[in-house]
């Protein structure tokens, strides 16, 4: 006998399931890195007398006859894109010390606000953009570039007197035409330090007291910025690759510095600089320059009193990348000269630094998560305190330790 069957029934297409809508949080990502220092003195004046200048640095407390294991920088940033149009960028340091405690000594490691910001872009290639904030103030090119990713172990006295700490609170308008993002993404794909994509061009208004200070006048910073890179390919085999980049900056600020007998100067002093830049990226050889010239408050010991007095102070710096090697790492030695005269205005009284420096340094990364850096130091500078005069003079092996998170 014959069985019947029922007609099997055409299969039906599965509807592909959806990805799940991601939150803005799953945008976001966390990323940091860690600096250890020691400084060893040579030979030169570790302690001096009181009235008579100590080798100090304004950029490292770990330069002193005490001597020790520091922590320069423990940073943690959060970043990302919070919607089409707008991302966030917020760091902290956990290395920042606080003095005058009640005990009199001095507590290192707490946690202090260094950048909390949203770019908002106003056009779909994100060539344009505005940040509100606390930033980096964009007045010279070194002061803008990352720690994590400068080479020599400490900024600059003369440009970074423009603005200590880097950053402050206000609005800066950034824009990078898409010519100029394609170079620095080439130089950056092929392993460059770069500044940081702060634009090519940046306008801003900041409070202008200094980073992590209550504003003290009605005036605001007013900031201009401007970089430019040239490809040097059509002049020649010999420039086949070669960067040149060239560019400078402005302030025009009012400030009142913090003075000996408590709270800050009841005098608002002028804060006015212009400065240039100039870059050949290292191909294999490079050299990078940055001079600054202005007014700013400087303590006059003459007077007794802070005075709105001239500056002017730089760095010429030549480095180079030797080749890489997948078993050692990257290596890239440098030599930097500095020259500072000027007020430091972010100390007590603004006191004036005589700043004469040659470093001589090697910074290897055998991995992409861990660099070392080793430098011979000459110093000739003058300590940042108005109560010691003089210079101090001396050498130094400075090491620094960085891993990347």
């Amino acid at each position: 006998m014959a069985s019947l069957s029922a007609p099997t029934p055409d299969p039906v297409d599965a509807e592909p399931a959806q990805e799940p809508k991601k939150g803005w949080y799953d945008r976001l990502s966390l990323r940091g890195y860690t600096q250890m220092r020691y400084n060893a003195f040579l030979s030169g004046d570790d302690s001096a007398p009181a009235g008579t200048s100590r080798l100090r640095s304004v950029h490292d407390s770990g330069i002193s006859d005490k001597g020790g294991f520091t922590l320069r920088r423990v940073r943690l940033v959060l970043q990302g894109d919070i919607s089409d149009r707008v991302s966030l960028y917020l760091q902290p340091d956990f290395a920042t010390a606080v003095s005058n405690q009640s005990g009199g000594e001095r507590r290192e490691s707490f946690g202090q606000l260094r950048d909390a910001y949203a770019d908002i872009f106003l056009d779909k290639a994100k060539s344009v953009r505005l940040r509100f904030g606390q930033s980096k103030v964009p007045y010279g090119w070194e002061n803008m570039q990352s720690s994590s990713n400068r080479l020599t172990l400490d900024r600059s006295d003369g440009i970074n007197s423009a603005v200590p700490g880097e950053r402050d609170l206000g609005v800066v308008a950034y824009y990078t035409p898409p010519s100029v993002q394609k170079i620095w993404d080439r130089l950056a794909d092929d392993g460059q330090k770069l500044f940081g994509n702060y634009g090519a061009f940046g306008l801003g208004l900041f409070n202008g007291q200094g980073i992590n200070k209550t504003e003290q006048n009605k005036d605001l910073m007013k900031v201009a910025f401007a970089t430019w890179p040239f490809e040097l390919d059509g002049l020649g085999d010999a420039f086949a690759g070669q960067v040149f980049e060239i560019g400078g900056s402005a302030m025009l600020n009012t400030i009142q510095p913090e003075i000996r007998s408590g709270g800050v100067s009841a005098l608002s002093y002028d804060d006015n600089r212009a400065g240039i830049h100039a870059m050949l990226y290292p191909q294999p050889i490079g050299i990078q320059a940055e001079w600054n010239w202005g007014r700013a408050p400087q303590y006059d010991l003459a007077s007794q009193s802070i005075r709105a007095s001239k500056l002017n102070g730089g760095y010429v710096q030549m480095m180079m990348r030797l080749p890489t090697s997948d078993s050692f790492g990257t290596l890239m030695p440098y030599g930097r000269w500095q020259h500072y005269r000027g007020g430091w205005k972010a100390a007590t009284n603004a006191p004036r630094l005589e700043t004469d420096e040659f470093e001589l340094g090697l910074e290897w990364q055998p991995w992409k998560a861990l660099e070392i850096t080793m430098a011979y130091a000459r110093m000739k500078r003058a300590e940042a305190d108005e109560r010691r005069t003089g210079r101090a003079e001396g050498h130094l092996i400075r090491t620094q330790v960085q891993w990347n998170y």
